[in-house]
């Protein structure tokens, strides 16, 4: 299975972010994944592509050109797509990937991962979608999804979207057993926002 991982460049963050992504890279090495992500050699991003090259998997990296100055990008990815724009970026992992993980971020990783989810939502895709919630850093937007779930905003089905787990191995277990299908909107409720 190819994952895609959406996640932090940020150096400046907690060593456990770091260890908890290391992980969950080192257990898709052993498991035989591959791991499709931004490309960056710091952050979470970078912790993820040395987890799964210490268990001899393999690193697809994405990126737009501008990226490519010195001690950005990973340097030992097995395959490299450059792009022009951070959009191509976005369509090539969305493309490639047969499942979508999103590790503790910032606002490009929340971009990425509610662009994800929307397109699920919209019947575009039927790949899974988890969150590592790693020190319960995602119980605040969990908590905001329940609040629009209950206030009307989206509907109830929509919870079926995502997963998230506080481990690696829980994680990697729900995207290998996942069976979604593609679409639970036939048609876009336009009454309500998506």
């Amino acid at each position: 299975m190819v994952i895609c991982l959406y996640g932090a460049s940020s150096q400046s963050i907690h060593p456990a972010y770091f260890d908890g992504v290391e992980t969950f890279g080192r257990a898709m090495g052993r498991r035989g994944h591959a791991l499709l992500f931004g490309g960056g050699d710091k952050g979470l991003m970078g912790a993820a592509a040395r987890g799964v090259k210490a268990e001899k998997g393999r690193v697809i990296g994405v990126a737009p050109r501008f990226f490519n100055v010195d001690g950005v990008l990973y340097p030992h990815c097995d395959e490299f797509f450059y792009t022009d724009t951070m959009r191509e970026r976005k369509q090539i992992l969305e493309d490639k990937a047969d499942a979508f993980v999103a590790v503790p971020g910032g606002i490009g990783t929340f971009d990425e991962l509610f662009e994800i989810l929307t397109l699920k939502q919209l019947g575009r895709h039927s790949k899974p979608i988890a969150l590592l919630n790693l020190r319960g850093y995602y119980d605040p937007l969990l908590a905001l999804l329940d609040k629009a779930i209950e206030e009307g905003f989206m509907k109830e089905e929509c919870r079926a979207l995502w997963a998230a787990f506080d481990n690696a191995e829980d994680l990697l277990d729900y995207l290998e057993q996942y069976h979604g299908e593609i679409g639970f909107y036939k048609e876009v409720d336009h009454d309500q926002s998506i």
